[in-house]
């Protein structure tokens, strides 16, 4: 796939991401992988509903100058590509009611139909303390993913990291989450209500 069409993918899901409170400002990454050595990602300044050229880099594996210019998550992105074959697209979101149910919870079970269909139950994990999360993420994340062979990490109080094939395919499993965290919350609320 040619560069152009690449960035052109990122820069859409990122406003649609965007829109869905998924990133804030400059709160977020979004990556592809370009070559076995090579992948796009957001710079630092990226403003997530105005993705262009000059908000995406391409990274080689090896740190140079560039990486200075490239998100805070870059090397969680180049950790994740480098140790995953099946690792073509990546993103790092904040989405609210995902990010708010892993507070309080341990795991997310969806009761909604596509929730329970198409991800079922999700694992929430705890980054402990939050002092040093960015020095650990990068070994952490990429080895969660090994080990427990899946694409999607939700961690508390933090945000959820998914990768895949197919950019589309990640973007409808992180909607999807949310959706599903969305009504979990609602169906709690039900209940707390009743209680008045």
């Amino acid at each position: 796939m040619n560069r152009s069409n690449l960035k052109h993918k990122l820069s859409s899901l990122a406003l649609s991401m965007f829109r869905k409170d998924f990133f804030g400002i400059y709160h977020g990454s979004i990556s592809a992988k370009t070559e076995s050595n090579r992948f796009i990602i957001n710079t630092k300044e990226a403003i997530f509903d105005a993705i262009d050229e000059s908000n995406l880099i391409e990274l080689y594996y090896k740190k140079d100058y560039r990486w200075n210019q490239a998100s805070i998550d870059a090397s969680i992105h180049f950790s994740i590509y480098s140790q995953i074959s099946e690792a073509k697209f990546i993103s790092f979101s904040m989405p609210p009611f995902t990010t708010a149910y892993s507070l309080d919870h341990n795991i997310i079970s969806p009761k909604d139909y596509f929730g329970h269909k198409e991800i079922g139950s999700i694992e929430i994990v705890d980054p402990k303390q939050f002092e040093d999360w960015y020095d650990r993420a990068e070994s952490e994340i990429a080895y969660y993913f090994q080990t427990k062979k899946t694409n999607i990490m939700v961690i508390r109080g933090y945000g959820v990291y998914a990768f895949n094939r197919d950019i589309h395919d990640m973007a409808k499993k992180l909607a999807i989450l949310e959706k599903s965290c969305r009504l979990l919350m609602l169906d709690s609320n039900k209940y707390d209500d009743s209680f008045e």
